[in-house]
C-alpha cells in the first residue's frame, strides 16, 4: 500500500495572500477579504473582561499564562482586528516571530530604538542614513543622553573598534538610501556575536536594519542573523502609495515592549490604513516586484550606456562593485536574484556644482514634460519617481556632511513602477536630450 505523500509547505508568496488559515484576532472565515474595522473602541458584556484585556496587554510577566482564546479588544490604540491581521501577515513575511504596525516608517524606527536604548546608552549608526532617521540620530537623541556613532559598517575593524560598553545597537540599511551601496548583513551580525559573548542579556548589542528598499520580497534580513528589521509600510509594501505606515519585525519577546511603547507614545497605524495595505499591499508585492525589477534592470542598463550619466548604482549591473554581495543577500522567497527596484545615478559633469546643475535641469525638465516619470519623494510606487536626494529627502545633512557620507550633489534617485521599461527610457532620454 502507498503512503500518502505529504503536501509541502505553501510557497511564501501564496501566503502573502491568505495569511494564516485561521486566526483568533477574527474570525474572517466566511469572507474572503477581511472586512474593515471602523471602531475606535469596544464594548465589554463586563468589567471583568475589561480587566482581563487589560491584564492581557503588554503583561511582561514570563510566568503568564492566562490567556483569551481571542484577543480581547478594547481600544484601537491597545489593538483591533484589521492591524493585527497585518502584523500577523508582516511577521511571516519578513520570517520573524512577532511584528508591531506603527503609524509611520519613522514611528516604527523610533519605537525599536525606544525600547533598545535609553539615556546613557549608545547607538553605532552606518555613516549613511536616510536623512529623518539621521536628523532624529543627530537633532534628537543628543537630548536624551543618547550618544549616536557613526562609523562605515562595511568596515569591520572600526565598527568592532567603536563599539564600548554602552552600545546598545547597530543599525543601518541595506540598500542604503539613496546610493543602494550595500551592507553585509552576515558580518554585522559576526561583529554583535563575538562582543554579546562576553556581555549578560542585560547588556546586549542588538543588530536593526531598515529593510525599506528592499522589501522582505528581496531581502529577509532576520533570516540571515538580524535581531529587528523595520520597514516604511508606506513604500513598497503598500507600493500605491495610498497609505502610510511602519512596523518592526522581532524576536516574540519584544512584542510586548513594542506594544506598550505604541500604546504610551501613540504613533498608532490607522485600521483604514492597515486594511489596504493588508488586502492590496501584501497581497500583490511578489508581482508587482518581478515586474519592476525586470523594468529596474533595463532602465539601468540603458543609463549605464548613455555617456552623458558618470554613474549608474544598480545592484543588478555587472559593473556594481558589490554585485557577489548582492546576489548572496538579495534574493526572493524562491532563491532567485532580486537586486531591488531603486537605482542612483550622476551626471557627468567636471565640478560637483555642475554635476548639481545638470542634475537640477535633468529632473526639472522631467517634473514638466515626462508623462511616465513624476517629481516626488518616497519609492516603491507602481508609478516610477524620481528625487534629487542632496536637496530634498537628505537636505536634512549639511552639503559638506553629504559628500563626506557619499552622496553626490549631482546623485539622482530613480524607483522604478509599473510602465514599460521602454517608455521610462524614452522619457529620460528625451529629458537628457532637452537638458544636457
Amino acid at each position: 500500500m502507498k503512503k500518502k505523500s505529504k503536501k509541502k509547505e505553501y510557497a511564501a508568496e501564496t501566503r502573502l495572500i491568505y495569511g494564516k488559515p485561521y486566526t483568533a484576532k477574527w474570525d474572517y472565515s466566511h469572507h474572503l477579504i477581511p472586512p474593515i474595522s471602523s471602531s475606535s473602541t469596544y464594548r465589554l458584556d463586563t468589567t471583568k473582561r475589561g480587566a482581563k484585556g487589560f491584564i492581557e496587554f503588554a503583561h511582561h510577566a514570563e510566568d503568564f499564562q492566562v490567556k483569551s482564546r481571542a484577543p480581547i479588544y478594547i481600544y484601537d490604540r491597545l489593538g483591533e482586528p484589521n492591524k493585527e491581521i497585518l502584523e500577523e501577515n508582516l511577521a511571516m513575511a519578513e520570517e520573524g516571530e512577532c511584528a508591531v504596525t506603527f503609524s509611520t516608517g519613522m514611528a516604527a524606527i523610533s519605537a525599536v530604538c525606544g525600547i533598545l536604548a535609553g539615556t546613557g546608552s549608545e547607538i553605532i549608526a552606518h555613516k549613511m542614513l536616510y536623512g529623518c532617521t539621521y536628523s532624529l540620530f543627530k537633532n534628537w537623541y543628543p537630548r536624551y543622553r543618547i550618544k549616536v556613532t557613526w562609523v562605515d559598517f562595511n568596515d569591520q575593524k572600526a565598527l568592532s573598534k567603536a563599539i564600548t560598553p554602552q552600545t546598545r545597537m547597530l543599525y543601518f540599511e541595506t540598500p542604503v538610501n539613496p546610493t543602494m551601496e550595500l551592507i553585509d548583513i552576515q558580518k554585522v551580525v559576526e561583529v554583535a556575536k563575538q562582543h554579546n559573548a562576553h556581555r549578560s542579556l542585560q547588556h546586549r548589542i542588538f543588530t536593526v536594519v531598515d529593510n525599506t528598499f528592499a522589501t522582505p520580497f528581496c531581502q529577509r534580513p532576520i533570516s540571515l542573523g538580524i535581531d529587528f528589521v523595520v520597514n516604511s509600510l508606506t513604500k513598497g509594501l503598500c507600493g500605491f502609495g495610498t497609505d502610510m505606515g511602519g512596523v518592526v519585525v522581532g524576536p516574540e519577546w519584544s512584542y510586548d515592549h513594542l506594544m506598550l511603547y505604541r500604546k504610551d507614545f501613540g504613533g498608532v497605524l490607522a485600521t483604514k490604513s492597515a486594511w489596504p495595505i493588508l488586502v492590496y499591499g501584501l497581497p500583490s508585492l511578489a508581482v508587482r516586484f518581478r515586474q519592476q525589477l525586470e523594468t529596474a534592470q533595463k532602465v539601468a542598463e540603458s543609463l549605464e550606456r548613455d555617456k552623458r550619466i558618470s554613474v549608474v548604482s544598480y545592484p543588478g549591473l555587472d559593473s556594481f562593485p558589490q554585485r557577489s554581495l548582492a546576489r548572496e543577500q538579495m534574493q526572493d522567497y524562491d532563491g532567485n536574484f532580486a537586486p531591488g527596484t531603486l537605482l542612483y545615478f550622476i551626471p557627468k559633469g567636471k565640478t560637483p556644482v555642475e554635476r548639481k546643475r545638470r542634475a537640477d535641469r535633468l529632473v526639472n525638465f522631467i517634473a514638466k514634460q515626462s508623462y511616465t516619470i513624476t517629481l516626488a519623494v518616497s519609492l516603491g510606487s507602481i508609478r516610477t519617481l524620481i528625487e534629487h536626494p542632496g536637496s530634498m529627502t537628505h537636505s536634512s545633512i549639511p552639503p559638506q556632511e553629504q559628500l563626506k557620507r557619499g552622496i553626490d550633489p549631482g546623485g539622482v534617485r530613480l524607483s522604478i513602477g509599473l510602465e514599460k521599461a521602454e517608455d521610462i527610457i524614452y522619457d529620460l532620454r528625451k529629458a537628457m536630450d532637452n537638458s544636457m
